[in-house]
């Protein structure tokens, strides 16, 4: 059995009995219960307990045969769609769980994320908005540190419904950029790449202010604020830029 799968297994809500019966049955197919308790070496009972168990949960078939129940495991493949509703499901209600968080659980903290996987950490929580996202950023240098930013980060906030404004440099990338928005669901406005040559990249959504730095080596980082009055003081400060890039 390869164990290094049951962790995996278990992150998903399988408990360890359950982990080790699910990797059992994809070799074993469908057999009784006593099959499966004589090659995972747990005993009759615990084993026919957690196939029951899982047969309640979608997880395994079961069928009658020669008097006796044959379980089966469902395909891999289901149990990665019924995560991905499950993790759906939990950032969908996020907004409604942190309105019952208390005000005094809920005091503003800094986190500071290092190296491009800290970077990409940034990038996924502003994933989870659940509103508009307000965006100053430098569309040649976030595509240069990240050549597959448009397919990965910018398809997946599309696919969310995550609509965006943002504030770019007037160059041949920002036009780029600023002629595909209709459908990356945003709107893009140019200023001045002489005056306004932004480096890195700042994006406002609910309570967050995030941070990303493409410098090199020790300067890639990102920095997520959370702080109610932080963030509405710089989605202020970007109304009065998007008012001006407007006239611009």
């Amino acid at each position: 059995m390869p164990r290094a799968l049951l962790p995996i297994l278990e992150s998903i809500g399988l408990d360890d009995k359950e982990a080790q019966l699910y990797l059992v049955g994809l070799s074993l197919g469908s057999a009784p219960a006593s099959e499966y308790a004589k090659l995972s070496k747990l005993n009759r009972i615990t084993s026919y307990n957690a196939l029951e168990g899982m047969v309640q949960k979608g997880i395994f078939t079961m069928e009658r045969k020669m008097r006796a129940k044959w379980y089966a495991p469902v395909a891999p493949e289901y149990l990665s769609i019924e995560a991905r509703k499950n993790a759906e499901a939990l950032e969908r209600v996020l907004p409604e769980l942190r309105s019952l968080q208390g005000a005094k659980h809920r005091s503003p903290h800094v986190r500071f994320f290092e190296g491009w996987e800290g970077v990409r950490k940034v990038y996924e929580d502003t994933l989870m908005a659940s509103g508009e996202l307000l965006n100053f950023a430098n569309s040649a240098a976030v595509r240069q540190f990240w050549p597959g930013y448009d397919e990965e980060y910018v398809a997946a906030r599309v696919k969310r419904g995550i609509h965006l404004r943002g504030i770019a440099p007037d160059d041949a990338a920002g036009k780029k950029v600023h002629g595909e928005d209709r459908q990356r669901l945003r709107e893009i406005r140019l200023v001045p790449t002489k005056d306004f040559d932004f480096r890195n990249e700042i994006n406002i959504y609910d309570h967050k202010v995030a941070i990303c730095s493409f410098g090199h080596g020790e300067e890639v980082f990102g920095v997520i604020i959370e702080s109610k009055e932080v963030a509405e003081t710089q989605r202020q400060i970007f109304e009065m830029a998007w008012r001006y890039a407007g006239r611009k």
